[in-house]
This record gives structure tokens, C-alpha cells and sequence, in this order.
């Protein structure tokens, strides 16, 4: 008898427990369904304004209705001026030419910057470090007049290199490369110099290999940065034939009136490539991020190559 109540107290109490968790599972589920509708209706409702006219967008704006969200009659009229009259294509390769060559230029030169402070010990080497992190901590709106000077002294402005150049060095990243190698045992390096590797062999054939999350991380970093730049391109970039993206998004606000379908569609355009390129590469951004873990793996891999 008291194995019959032990039996069915144990039943009522693994049900409650199963109850409880389906709760709070159910819970979770809700809270994370609240918070990805939040973040996707921005993006939805681009994406629907797009397709509408300018008319219909204020004329069912308020109350709020289906047809606030969802167009009456559907039209692709906004990205027929966006692409052929606003010139976007051409805003968007000119974006993605200095991206072409920030990335390569700035992942070596922050690459090659964070291996000389991890490896080498020199005279000052702390304090130039020091000012290196806080000048990623500095608002770039704080030195914006001072590098707008130096600029137009060297005759860059209006011109491609005013783009490219600013961007190519960055104390976030160098940060990142350094605090990479850094945690790199020498033993790595004593092995590779005693079978009679240079500096820059080490560099290149040992290090760049351990580190290709932290060059996915750095370029995917240099790449947001500058799709998003709007301030320093608006002062730099004056003619139409070197135009970025987010300077040919504000053409389409006028003076007496804001084009809002056309920027909507803008807005679309100008999200896809980031996400193409965002989705496939977030595992890497990851492991870059936190690659103090993954490159224990490598180390393991070339202590065996050189002991």
C-alpha cells in the first residue's frame, strides 16, 4: 500500500515538474517571439512602405489599420527612381570600391601593428599602446575638424583617398590582433627563429594562419563601419561621381519634401549586402570575438609542427 502511494505521489510529482517546465518554456518562447517581432517590424515595415506611393503611405498612417502595414495597390516605383534617378548602383559600387581596399590595407596594417606591441618590447611601447586604446574610446565626432584639416591640407578632399585613407588604422582592432597574439606562448616563436624563420615569415606563414577569425572579424568590422558612414563621407565627398550609400539616401530628402517611399526602398537596397555578407561570416565574427579559446587549437597544431 504505502509502495502504491510513494508510486503515485512520485507520478503527481513528475508531472508538476513537467507542467512547471512546459511553463516555462512556453514563457521563454513568448518573451523571444515579443522580442524578434519587435526587432523585425522596423525592417517589415520598410519593407512593405516600399512598395506603396508616397500618397498612400499618409493617407492610412492614422488610425492605424491592416493598411498601415500592408500597401492597398503594390508598386515598384520608389526603387525604379532609387536605381535609375538617384543613382544608388553607382553609390554602392563607389562604397564598395574603398571597402575593397580598406579592408586589405587595414587588417595589415592593424595585423602587423598588434604582432610588433605582443612581440617586441621597445621604449615607450606601454604608453603608445595606451594611446592607441583610448583613441578607439573617442567619439569621432572629437576629432573630426582636426582630420578634415589634415585632409584638405594634403589635397584629398573630394577625392577617393579622403574615404579610404582615415579608415584603414583602428585602435579597436589593433587591440583585437594584440590581445591575440599575445597569448601565443613564445615557445611558437622560439621554435619557428631557431629553424631559422624571419620575422616576417613568422608573421605571415605562422601567425596570419592562427588568426583568420580575427582578419574576418576586423574586415566585417571596417566593412560596417564604412557602409554606415554618413558624417565624414557628407564632408569629404562633395561631387556626385564618388557618392557613398548613405549620402545618396539623404539626396532623397529635399528641400520642402522628403521622398519617403524612396528611402524606404533605399533602406531595403542598402540592407541586403550586409546581411549577405553578415550571415554566412557570423560563426567566424564569433570565434573572432572570443578567440582566446580557438586558438589554443592552433597553437597545439604548430607546438606538434615544431617540436
Amino acid at each position: 500500500m504505502t509502495t502504491m502511494r510513494n508510486a503515485q505521489m512520485n507520478r503527481k510529482l513528475h508531472a508538476r515538474a513537467k507542467a512547471r517546465r512546459a511553463l516555462n518554456h512556453g514563457l521563454i518562447y513568448l518573451a523571444l517571439i515579443f522580442v524578434a517581432a519587435l526587432t523585425l517590424f522596423p525592417l517589415l515595415w520598410a519593407f512593405f512602405a516600399s512598395m506603396r506611393s508616397d500618397v498612400e503611405l499618409y493617407q492610412y498612417a492614422l488610425p492605424f489599420s491592416w493598411h498601415t502595414i500592408f500597401p492597398v495597390e503594390y508598386t515598384f516605383d520608389a526603387y525604379r527612381v532609387v536605381l535609375t534617378e538617384l543613382g544608388f548602383p553607382k553609390a554602392m559600387l563607389n562604397t564598395l570600391l574603398i571597402i575593397a581596399i580598406q579592408i586589405p590595407a587595414g587588417c595589415l596594417v592593424n595585423s602587423i601593428a598588434g604582432f610588433s606591441f605582443a612581440t617586441f618590447r621597445f621604449k615607450g611601447q606601454k604608453l603608445l599602446f595606451g594611446f592607441f586604446l583610448v583613441s578607439f574610446m573617442i567619439p569621432f565626432e572629437a576629432i573630426t575638424m582636426p582630420l578634415y584639416q589634415m585632409v584638405n591640407n594634403l589635397g584629398w578632399v573630394d577625392t577617393r583617398w579622403a574615404l579610404i585613407v582615415p579608415g584603414i588604422a583602428s585602435g579597436m582592432q589593433l587591440f583585437l590582433f594584440r590581445q591575440f597574439f599575445a597569448d601565443i606562448p613564445a615557445a611558437v616563436l622560439e621554435s619557428a627563429r631557431v629553424d631559422g624563420a624571419s620575422w616576417p615569415q613568422i608573421f605571415f606563414y605562422i601567425m596570419v594562419p592562427m588568426c583568420v577569425p580575427i582578419f574576418i572579424t576586423a574586415g566585417l568590422m571596417i566593412f560596417m563601419s564604412e557602409w554606415n558612414s554618413y558624417m565624414w563621407p557628407l564632408l569629404v565627398a562633395r561631387s556626385v561621381k564618388i557618392r557613398t550609400v548613405q549620402i545618396m539616401m539623404a539626396t532623397v530628402k529635399m528641400e520642402h519634401i522628403t521622398l519617403w517611399s524612396c528611402m524606404y526602398a533605399g533602406a531595403v537596397l542598402s540592407i541586403l549586402i550586409p546581411v549577405a555578407l553578415f550571415l554566412p561570416l557570423q560563426k567566424y565574427f564569433v570565434e573572432g570575438i572570443t578567440a582566446g579559446a580557438v586558438k589554443k587549437l592552433w597553437y597545439t597544431d604548430f607546438r606538434i609542427h615544431f617540436s
